[in-house]
Order: C-alpha cells, then sequence, then structure tokens
C-alpha cells in the first residue's frame, strides 16, 4: 500500500490551485475589494459573509466561523475524505498524487499501485452492471422482482439504489474482464483448499455499496425466501446461508468505515437536516421509497467512531434507529460508546427505539412517513438514554445506588473531548446522585466547562482588543507568509517564554526553508490540531494599511519588543539573584553584558 501523502506535494498542491476558481465553480463568487464573497453554503443567510482570499488562498465565513484551504473547502462542501479532497484537486490541475513509502516516494510504485486499484473498481463496476442486467433479463428473475415489488419498491427506486440480482451457478468470472485472483481480492469469488473458486452471492438480490464519489466498493446480498425451492439441484453453494451476506474486507471495502445508502442521501439531498442509522439494506430503501431520504445503514457491525465522524461531517443530528429488543438496545449502546469520545460542539445524536416485532422498513410501511418522521423529532436525547441505560438494575435511590451510578458513569465521561457537553451530563449526574457538580468534576478530573458571551462579529472591523506580541507576529505572517525573510537570522527567539511562542518559532522555521508557502499551506501544517484552529482565527485578519512596509514594521516591531521584554525579564532575574550574591561566573558576564546593552541604549544626559 501507498504511504502517506507527500508533504512537499500538498505544499505544491496548494500553491498551483486557484481557490477562487475552485469556489466558484460551486458557489458564485463576486469580487468585493481585496477578497470574494457570496452567501455561505455552510449555513442559511442573507448577507454575504463568507469570504474567499485570493492571495492567501484561504477561505473564511464569519457567521459560521467555517474556513480553511481548498482541500478544506471540498472536503466539507463535496463531502469528500482529506486524501479523496486532494486527489479531486489533483485531478483538477493534470496531475498525479504523490506519496511516500518508508519515508521515501517511488513514482512507478505508486503508479502500479494506482492502477491495481483502479483495476478493482472497474470490476466491481463490471460485476454491479452485470447484476442490473440480470434483475432485468434472467429467467429466474421473476422471483427476485416480485419479492421487491411485494415490498413495495418501484422501479424508480430500484433504479437509484442499482438494485440488481446474482443467479445461480457461478457467473462472476464469465461476465466480468478480471482474473480469478482479481476477484477473489475484490471478496466476488471464494477459493476452497483445493484452489478451486466459487460465487460468493448466488441467487441473492444485490445491492451495490458505494463509497463517496459513487464508485462501487462491495456488495450485501439478501437471500430470496423462495431460493430453496427454485436453486439448481446441483448448486450446492446457492442454498442457505445467512440472510445477508455482506463483501469481506478487501482493499477497497472497510466495513468499520463504510455506510450503505450515504452517497444516495447526498444525491438526493443538497444539505442534509438529519441522518437516520438503521441497521439494514432494505430498510434504507423502503424508507426512501416512502421519501425519507436521508437514512444510511451499517454494514453487518456496530456503529464505529469512523462511521460517526463521517455522519457528522454532513448534519449535526444523527438519529440511531434500533429495534426494541435487546440486541437494538445493546447496539444502540455500542454506538453510543463510539459517539461519546468525537462529540463536538452542536452536533447532538438521538435514539429511536421501535416496538418487538418492528423494523424501520415494516414501521413506515405500517404507519406512514409523517407518523414515522413524528418518530424521529420524538427520539429519545442521548443524556436520557445514556442515563436510563446506567441506572438499570440499580432502582434503589440510596447511598450505595448513588456511588453505584457515579462508577459506571465515570469511564465515558473521562472519555468525552467536548468539556461543555461533558459538563451538562455531569450536572445531570449531580442531580441524580445529590452530589455537588464540582465533587463530581474531581472525580472525572475535570473542571466545569465556563460559557463566554459571544459578540457579533463585524467582518470588516477587527477586535479592539490589543493582541499579544506573538499574535501580532503571528497574524502579519498569515497575511503576509514573505515577511518571515525580513527577520535577522541572528536573532535567537528560542529563549522567549511567551504564550504561543512556540508556534510562531514552528512557522519560522517552516518558512525559512519553504519560503514561498502560501497561508493555506501553512494553515495544512496544522490540520486537525488545537493550534490550527488558532492560526485560522488568526488568518482572517485585515490590516489597516495593506502595504508591505507597514506589516514589515509592525511584524519587526513585534518581534523587537518581544525580545526587549525577555531581555529585561531576564535582567531582573539576574539582579534579583545578584542580590543574594547566588550568581555563577557566567551569569555574572550575562548580567555584564545585559547592563551594557541596557546602557548603550539608554545613555546618560550630561
Amino acid at each position: 500500500m501507498a504511504g502517506r501523502i507527500a508533504r512537499s506535494f500538498i505544499d505544491d498542491l496548494i500553491s498551483r490551485v486557484d481557490i477562487v476558481e475552485v469556489i466558484d465553480a460551486r458557489v458564485p463568487l463576486k469580487k468585493a475589494g481585496r477578497e470574494y464573497e457570496a452567501c455561505c453554503p455552510f449555513h442559511n443567510e442573507k448577507t454575504p459573509s463568507f469570504k474567499v482570499n485570493q492571495q492567501k488562498q484561504f477561505y473564511h465565513c464569519f457567521g459560521c466561523k467555517a474556513g480553511g484551504s481548498a482541500i478544506t473547502f471540498l472536503m466539507e462542501y463535496d463531502h469528500l475524505e482529506f486524501v479523496e479532497a486532494i486527489e479531486e484537486l489533483a485531478k483538477h490541475i493534470g496531475v498525479e498524487v504523490e506519496y511516500e513509502e518508508g519515508g521515501r516516494f517511488d513514482p512507478e510504485q505508486q503508479r502500479l499501485q494506482k492502477e491495481a486499484k483502479t483495476n478493482l473498481y472497474d470490476l466491481l463496476g463490471q460485476c454491479d452492471r452485470f447484476y442490473r442486467q440480470q434483475l432485468r433479463q434472467h429467467s429466474k428473475a421473476s422471483i427476485a422482482v416480485n419479492y421487491l415489488k411485494d415490498r413495495g419498491l418501484s422501479g424508480e427506486v430500484a433504479a437509484r439504489y442499482n438494485i440488481g440480482y446474482a443467479p445461480t451457478g457461478n457467473n462472476i468470472e464469465h461476465a466480468s474482464q478480471g482474473s480469478a485472483d482479481q476477484l477473489v481480492t475484490t471478496g466476488m469469488l471464494i477459493r476452497k483448499d483445493d484452489g478451486q473458486t466459487y460465487d460468493r452471492f448466488r441467487h441473492r438480490i444485490m445491492f451495490p455499496i458505494r463509497d463517496s464519489r459513487g464508485r462501487v466498493i462491495g456488495f450485501g446480498g439478501r437471500i430470496i425466501p423462495e431460493a430453496s425451492s427454485e436453486n439448481d439441484a446441483s448448486d450446492t453453494n446457492s442454498t442457505g446461508g445467512p440472510k445477508y451476506l455482506n463483501s469481506p474486507e478487501t482493499p477497497l471495502f472497510h466495513k468499520g468505515q463504510e455506510l450503505y445508502g450515504l452517497y444516495e442521501a447526498r444525491q438526493a439531498l443538497r444539505d442534509i437536516p438529519r441522518l437516520l442509522v438503521v441497521e439494514g439494506y432494505m430498510d434504507v430503501i423502503t424508507l426512501a421509497q416512502q421519501g425519507i431520504n436521508y437514512a444510511v445503514a451499517s454494514l453487518g457491525t456496530a456503529c464505529t467512531p469512523e462511521h460517526v465522524q463521517k455522519l457528522f461531517r454532513l448534519t449535526s443530528d444523527v438519529v440511531f434507529c434500533f429495534d426494541g429488543d435487546r440486541a437494538g438496545h445493546e447496539a444502540a449502546w455500542r454506538a453510543l460508546e463510539n459517539t461519546l469520545p468525537v462529540l463536538q460542539g452542536a452536533q447532538q445524536i438521538r435514539f429511536l427505539f421501535l416496538p418487538d416485532g418492528e423494523d424501520p422498513d415494516s414501521m413506515v410501511r405500517k404507519v406512514g412517513k409523517q407518523a414515522f418522521e413524528q418518530q424521529i423529532e420524538q427520539a429519545q436525547s442521548l443524556s436520557h438514554y445514556f442515563f436510563d441505560h446506567l441506572r438499570e438494575g440499580i432502582g434503589r435511590h440510596d447511598l450505595e445506588a448513588h456511588r453505584s451510578l457515579i462508577d459506571r458513569a465515570k469511564p465515558y465521561l473521562q472519555k468525552m473531548s467536548d468539556e461543555a457537553y461533558k459538563t451538562l451530563l455531569i450536572k445531570d449526574l449531580a442531580s441524580y446522585t445529590q452530589r455537588n457538580e464540582r465533587d463530581l468534576h474531581g472525580l472525572m478530573g475535570s473542571r466545569p466547562a465556563t460559557r463566554r458571551p459571544t459578540a457579533r462579529i463585524n467582518p470588516g472591523a477587527n477586535s479592539q482588543l490589543p493582541p499579544s506580541l506573538v499574535r501580532t507576529a503571528l497574524r502579519c505572517l498569515l497575511f503576509h507568509p514573505p515577511l518571515a525573510s525580513s527577520l535577522d537570522e541572528g536573532k535567537s527567539l528560542s529563549q522567549i517564554d511567551q504564550p504561543g511562542m512556540g508556534l510562531l518559532i514552528d512557522l519560522l522555521e517552516i518558512l525559512k526553508t519553504n519560503p514561498t508557502l502560501t497561508t493555506a499551506a501553512l494553515l495544512e501544517r496544522w490540520r486537525g490540531t488545537i493550534e490550527g484552529q488558532h492560526l485560522a482565527k488568526l488568518a482572517t485578519w485585515q490590516p489597516t494599511l495593506n502595504d508591505p512596509e507597514s506589516l514589515q514594521q509592525e511584524f519587526l516591531g513585534a518581534i523587537e519588543r518581544l525580545q526587549a521584554q525577555h531581555l529585561s525579564a531576564r535582567t531582573d532575574t539576574l539582579l534579583a539573584k545578584a542580590n543574594q550574591g547566588a550568581l555563577s561566573s557566567d551569569e555574572k558576564t550575562e548580567l555584564q553584558t545585559l547592563l551594557s546593552r541596557t546602557s548603550a541604549k539608554n545613555p546618560v544626559q550630561s
């Protein structure tokens, strides 16, 4: 497999791509002074607050705070993964993505790997077309067609989800242009101990699983109820088996990362208000038949953190819908466990439990779209389900019961990264157990999150509060990265002890070796970090006087004042030690040098 994408390639890609061109192809932009603007595509607004800076190769919305490079925009707007966004931009400018392998980039190995993977995508596409053709033409396909009709599916919905039919016997190797080895690699063939192969999917209704680009990466197959009576007597491998059969793990398909129906939901809805997570393929398709186009299904596995992160890239409201039996509650709890550590900000998950014996497929056909969506609206919140589940089996309301509830909640709360939501759950826990919130925070090893007052931000105005010297230097560099070259290399900043100084030094070091980097390329170095979030905020700054000379004076002035503050503080420290007679010989020399430098700058007037 290829390694990480080469950092030098990402830098070069951002320098060659024009973010204005990328965004304007999707969201029409208008020139507004030195920048371009539009109504934000990520939230509803009437007055444009979405700004695109061509010089920085950076966008920012002053309303919802969305922002970043062209890579970030494609990830958010086209709902692509990081690597997919890079591949899309590379394709846009006609270059191949460069990967690192063991620290060294091998273009020939990369070409062969990409070619092999492309061949597998093409092969699964051929399999998909074969199964759809069989649903229309095979002599026994009427069994599958009648089953789909009995489930209330129209031809339109079946076509939207590319539903097909896998006939009995061994057909897929002859129907595709792939070799047996390739078909085994993709999971379409199973190889027996004697080396012979046979089709994995036989006499099943076929559901292609597609990635975010619509490429087929695997299949799910449902056994047809009449299969046992309709199969060829000689076809010993096509009868029986599990009700649903999925593709195995392959180089293209990883069930812990993919969700069935997600591609189709994105195609049906430009804006996705919520996503409903169900358990089966037919649940997704029947809901779509009823006009509920935002359902997806996990692929025979518990909902993973990767699933949750993928869902939250599309919406902030996720509802898990499960059967009301024990298995349904176990699946719901696993989903909650995997969601708590990644939950952030306005993101929320809720839980809808259906009556025993019902699933989304049967329920929506029984009650209709409106009533089913009303049930979704009334789904149980995370906090209610969390504490309801933890209190199961406790029953009592005495000291021991309260201690038991705290012990049960503690490991889950400790894993949470969203301090504000953790504080709210701890507040509920304090109410249940009649304990002091601060005591519970102490037990959890956390501090209560405080809510700071928010103020409306005027995109055209800068903050009235003076920034620190480090922030001043950082925002100047982010506005005009070539400023780094104006700094005297003889000046050392490593001894300065100020918040954010390490970040400033790292930024200067990067620009020293990569002097042509844009603002967007710099921000990519800190993608997904707290430092990156701080830098992104500073990158929105606009100077009052936008000319190189004024910017350079402001930048160098901040650096000089930082050094002066450091030298003054160091002098005071050494003088205090001198008064105690505790200076070493080296410190005496250092103090003498510092005092001489101070005297030279401030000569005594006669």
